[in-house]
């Protein structure tokens, strides 16, 4: 027998309330900052991720689906949703719009990993990209966001954890730095991070084995090597941060999985769990539209991985509107009531009451099991008798009270019900 492959999961109709409610809130917080919705294809050119995301980074050298189609064009499945949008904004000339370009998206997520609590080979993810701007006002904004997002959910107990990594002027000092320090403890190290060393030291302190982690804690710091410009966007940072009454940790030891980052850093946290379990997080990414063949373009964005944010709701008992249910179950007896069952089915649905038609050869009694099953609120029973005399026998199962309606009755009961 078939079954799901690792690392994937199906979201069966009983978890499907815990996504919409994901979802709508995500589209009604978007909405009240001025962000539009985007989709793209879930697979691009490999290159594109090569380039944004970085060789040196575990995605694309381990993580990332690559596969040839029948032209020979070698494809990716998207690892991460910044790299297509920023792909799109040049792609259709979104530079030539007023700035920042606001935009969201709902994407699904490959990557080949150890699949764990909240972490799947294939995952959902909610993002948010805003283009064109430098302001580290937006910054603030994109934090503000992303925390009004969460607690828009009804989550609670978490962490902003928040650090600048510099750009391409003042970064490599810092680089330097990091390999000056991390050389006497190379053999300490696990195998990856003595790669990371001679290729990308700034991963070494995003490493989450324990070795590597206590050798993280005393490592350089990052903020301590910005550059003036830097030095000012972070500084003005953390005063809009503070006008906002938002509340953070300085964290020198993040840095993100991702290469295209520069300054600003953040990653939300809940206070159980650490960083294995962030919510989510982003950050700046002002040279990615030039590393894709654009102008030189600032950007930030801030992404969330849903199923992570599914798992907390429920660590937390955060309950979430229920599915609607059913507003008419109809039974029928025989077959001439199956004819006149699915034309008064046809008849509710254009009135736009929601009905749920038994089909089979089931007994009266099965059939209302089936109702109560599907949280119908009314049961219409159709007989020959009813066949005959042109009505229904309309059941309210909360009370168990019947009437017996003529058909163009039943709409209007309904209706004067409020039942949908």
């Amino acid at each position: 027998m078939f079954k799901a492959p690792r690392g994937t999961a199906d979201i069966l109709p009983a978890e499907q309330p815990w996504w919409r409610y994901i979802e709508s809130q995500a589209a009604a917080v978007c909405r009240l900052y001025g962000y539009e919705r985007i989709s793209t294809p879930a697979f691009e050119d490999a290159g594109l991720f090569a380039r944004s995301v970085g060789e040196g980074t575990d995605i694309v050298n381990k993580e990332m689906y690559i596969f040839k189609d029948r032209s020979d064009n070698e494809l990716a499945l998207r690892p991460e949703g910044t790299a297509s949008v920023c792909r799109a904004y040049l792609e259709h000339g979104m530079d030539n719009q007023p700035q920042p370009v606001r935009m969201y998206y709902f994407a699904d997520i490959f990557r080949y990993e150890r699949p764990q609590a909240g972490r799947y080979r294939q995952h959902h993810q909610f993002g948010c990209e805003a283009i064109g701007e430098a302001s580290p006002m937006l910054d603030a904004e994109v934090i503000h966001m992303a925390l009004s997002f969460f607690s828009s959910l009804g989550l609670t107990n978490f962490t902003l954890q928040l650090n600048s990594i510099g750009c391409r002027k003042c970064r490599p000092v810092y680089l330097q730095e990091l390999k000056k320090y991390y050389q006497p403890l190379s053999q300490e190290l696990c195998e990856d991070c003595r790669t990371r060393l001679g290729k990308n030291p700034l991963r070494l302190l995003d490493c989450k084995k324990p070795g590597c982690q206590r050798a993280a804690e005393s490592a350089p710091r990052s903020a301590d090597y910005l550059c003036e410009e830097c030095s000012l966007h972070f500084q003005s940072l953390k005063g809009y941060l503070g006008d906002l009454g938002i509340k953070y940790t300085l964290n020198h030891r993040l840095v993100r999985g991702l290469d295209y980052y520069t300054r600003t850093v953040f990653e939300i946290q809940p206070l159980e769990g650490g960083s294995q379990s962030a919510l989510g997080g982003g950050g700046r990414y002002d040279d990615l539209i030039g590393q894709l063949g654009g102008k030189a373009t600032p950007a930030i964005g801030f992404a969330t991985g849903m199923e992570r944010i599914v798992m907390n709701l429920k660590n937390q008992g955060v309950e979430v509107p229920a599915a609607e249910k059913p507003a008419v179950f109809i039974a029928c007896l025989g077959e001439a009531a199956r004819c006149e069952a699915l034309k008064t089915a046809a008849r509710l649905r254009e009135a736009g009451v929601s009905v749920i038609v038994s089909a089979g050869d089931k007994s009266l009694k099965a059939q209302l099991r089936n109702a109560n099953s599907a949280g119908a609120a009314y049961v219409a029973i159709i007989g020959e008798n009813e066949v005959s005399a042109g009505t229904v026998m309309l059941r309210n199962m909360q009370t168990s009270e019947q009437q017996e309606l003529q058909q163009d009755d039943v709409i209007s009961v309904l209706q004067a019900d409020k039942i949908k």
